[in-house]
């Protein structure tokens, strides 16, 4: 009898201990079959890559193409093919971009420009192109990232990430940058960095880019030479999609331009031609963040108004701890869900004058595990 209680003890324990625990995490769960030869880099699985092991054009089941010559916004001088062998083929595990002096369609120049769109679609990663860059004066190679889905509107306010920028009239100096609604060139605040690569036309170098909920870092033969992230206290009175729209998917594109308002700010040297960027591979990755989560977020901590008025407030808080990563914030007022946000500040708006409101947050993970509901309770101005 003893023997079979301890028996029936024994098995309820194993159930509840099944059931407590939650689907195993998978090391190598999110790796598909063309990237298995791919090592994990620490948590970061391989999701997506291209090796460039097959001679010809490049893969049509990773890349499409832009095609066109109408200046692309930026007044460049060349036309972008498709599928055409003269501007980009992989040769000997390398993919070739070349840019010929070559009349064509109304150009100058051909080239070509390739996207992943529909093929690779990613929202956070991390990304590694190593490339071997073009020398000339007016060339402007570039491995950067655009919205597949286009949420907050067009160029600028749905954001651009660029993981390499190069001008052949400055050779030597790779920058990194970023473009939203509230940072970007035509306002003069475009946030971007710079640094010295003596090498960066006649040797390969890894350029990479990490991408995580509310930052972005960027990477030479893993160095570090980028940062970006939100700051709430630096964007009050913005939307939070003006200062930061990396919250959605974004495909990866590869591209040689010809002059253009950067890449041909001191002319183009016609005798540079034909000239190309190489590329050895593609690798992307991303951490199975929901697999990885094992408990909830902590309470959000000092909730603070960072502004109001008569209608309207804007709250910002201290980030939730969580073992992994903290997805998003629900917010509430009085109780009822108001929305979410990626970010830790948010703007209320439509309410009455002179009144009080409770304003809830709670924390979740890409697991669905939620942080306990911390509250702050705030009063708008009266009537101006």
């Amino acid at each position: 009898m003893k023997k079979i209680i301890l028996s029936l003890l024994l098995t309820i324990t194993l159930i509840l201990s099944a059931c407590n625990s939650g689907p195993s995490y998978d090391e190598r769960g999110l790796v598909p079959e063309e990237c298995q030869h791919l090592d994990n880099l620490e948590a970061w699985q391989p999701v997506w890559c291209d090796e460039f092991d097959e001679d010809g054009l490049p893969s049509s089941d990773h890349w499409a193409y832009d095609v066109g010559g109408h200046g692309w916004g930026n007044r460049e001088l060349q036309y972008y093919t498709e599928r055409n062998l003269n501007n980009a083929f992989v040769e000997d595990g390398t993919l070739h971009i070349r840019a010929i002096k070559e009349s064509y369609q109304g150009s100058d120049y051909t080239s070509a420009r390739l996207v992943s769109k529909y093929y690779g679609d990613w929202e956070y990663g991390r990304i590694q192109v190593k490339a071997m860059l073009p020398s000339g004066r007016g060339t402007w190679p570039a491995i950067w990232m655009l919205p597949s889905e286009w949420r907050y509107g067009g160029w600028p306010d749905s954001g651009e990430i660029d993981i390499m920028e190069y001008v052949g009239y400055d050779p030597g100096v790779v920058h990194g940058t970023i473009h939203t609604a509230a940072y970007n060139h035509m306002h003069g605040t475009q946030l971007g960095f710079s640094l010295d690569v003596p090498t960066a036309e006649t040797e390969f170098h890894i350029y990479e880019m990490i991408w995580e909920p509310g930052k972005i870092d960027l990477f030479i033969d893993g160095e570090p030479f980028a940062y970006f992230a939100f700051n709430p206290q630096a964007n009050i009175g913005r939307e939070n999609y003006e200062a930061w729209p990396f919250d959605q998917p974004f495909h990866l594109i590869l591209n040689l331009a010809i002059g253009g308002d950067w890449g041909g700010q001191q002319g183009v040297d016609a005798e540079a031609f034909p000239t190309e960027m190489k590329v050895e591979y593609v690798r992307v990755y991303q951490k199975d963040y929901a697999g990885m989560s094992q408990s909830a977020p902590t309470k959000v901590d000092r909730i603070e108004m960072a502004a109001s008025s008569h209608d309207s407030v804007r709250i910002h808080w201290e980030k939730a701890n969580h073992d992994v990563m903290v997805h998003y914030y629900e917010i509430y007022l009085d109780g009822v869900l108001l929305g979410d946000t990626t970010l830790n500040a948010f703007n209320i708006d439509d309410l009455e004058a002179a009144t009080s409101y409770e304003i809830g947050l709670v924390a979740v993970d890409f697991a669905g595990h939620r942080s306990e509901m911390a509250t702050h309770n705030v009063q708008t101005a009266s009537t101006p």
